[in-house]
């Protein structure tokens, strides 16, 4: 279905079918501990497929990604009336619930590694909570990034003398992934993210990231669906509540990527959140605004998208952009397989057999990455 503003089309090429396969080993997020040799598809896990079908599997997972990028909210800038919603997109179906789960659960253990100290200092900060919205949780990989001034007159931006702890291995999965998937563009891979744990009611204020970060930047949403308001001019109602132009529901697992006028001239903010939420953000930092100690990362380098026949394509997503007083968007998901809704029936299946123990070790101790509920 296709709604306003242009549908990129994906490029072609004549890659042969091993070539295909190979492709789509790099999209896995299982372990080769859990899945057969051969496994490059969620569907394709404890199954013997020959490379034929293994590519057409992985096309068809393709095709269940949507995306909505024709978000337009008018508004009076420096004189010219401009859609200031102009870059944003909004991708569902790239990360199965199956994987959502296991994702939050190893965030968890961070937090909890965190709290024992057992990460870098700067890259675990759980600021008291002295007042309604804040004090949100924040993990930070790649770069130590200050929101103000700090105790030592550094001021917002990369502080290039601070280190933290690297971008783990399932989150250079999820890059990977969103970079294969023609989310996030080979121009662009993140080497820094920073993950949020809200709480209730906790939020974020209005503000333009920092452009020691380059754009595009996405962020990935789970646990709970919240909204994002965006305005060239936000207002502070109260605590955790403000108003803009434009407000975009969040589904579980969605992927929002902020660029052009979407990253640099609105403004953007979550409010109060409803439940329990947490966000992964993976940003690329400018080159000149490196850590004086940063390393390339060998895993995120020459990355580059799939390209598939044109059926495989990933579809507009229908999903309505929302004001601040209409109801949520229908929250769209990838649909699950067998695999992935018996393991939501069985209730001693708490490690999904999609993403491996070994996707995810711990950065400073040998403890496993799951959290017990």
């Amino acid at each position: 279905m296709r709604k306003g503003g242009k549908f990129e089309e994906h490029e072609m090429d004549h890659r042969s079918v091993g070539d295909l396969v190979e492709s789509f080993k790099l999209l896995s997020l299982s372990s080769p501990a859990v899945a057969p040799k051969d496994s490059v598809t969620r569907r394709s896990i404890g199954r013997e497929l020959s490379p034929a079908s293994l590519a057409e599997e992985g096309a068809a997972e393709l095709a269940h990604v949507r995306r909505k990028k024709d978000f337009k909210s008018l508004e009076r800038v420096k004189g010219r009336l401009i859609n200031v919603l102009e870059g944003l997109e909004l991708h569902t179906g790239v990360f199965s619930p199956a994987e959502q789960r296991r994702i939050v659960d190893c965030v968890y253990d961070f937090q909890e590694k965190g709290r024992r100290g057992l990460l870098r200092e700067r890259t675990y900060s759980e600021p008291r909570k002295w007042m309604k919205g804040k004090g949100r949780i924040t993990i930070q990989f790649g770069c130590c990034y200050n929101y103000a001034v700090d105790k030592n007159g550094n001021p917002p931006g990369i502080i290039r003398d601070e280190e933290v702890d690297p971008i783990p291995p399932l989150l250079k999965q999820m890059i990977k992934r969103l970079v294969a998937w023609h989310v996030l563009p080979p121009t662009c891979i993140p080497n820094s993210c920073i993950v949020n744990i809200y709480d209730k009611d906790d939020c974020i204020p209005p503000h333009i990231d920092h452009h020691d970060f380059v754009r595009p930047f996405c962020t990935v949403s789970f646990l709970s669906e919240c909204d994002i308001v965006f305005g060239a001019e936000l207002k502070i109602i109260g605590p955790g509540e403000f108003s803009g132009s434009a407000t975009i529901r969040l589904p579980l697992g969605s992927v929002l990527v902020l660029n052009g006028n979407g990253a640099d001239v609105a403004k953007h903010c979550v409010p109060a959140v409803p439940a329990k939420r947490v966000s992964i953000t993976f940003r690329k930092m400018d080159e000149t605004k490196l850590p004086f100690k940063f390393k390339s990362d060998a895993d995120l380098q020459n990355l580059l998208p799939i390209s598939l026949r044109a059926s495989s394509q990933p579809c507009i997503l229908p999903v309505k952009q929302t004001s601040p007083h209409s109801s949520p968007s229908p929250m769209v998901t990838r649909p699950q397989t067998a695999k992935e809704e018996n393991m939501q029936e069985s209730p001693t299946s708490q490690t999904p057999a999609l993403l491996s123990e070994d996707d995810f070790p711990p950065l400073s101790a040998s403890t496993r990455c799951r959290r017990s509920r």
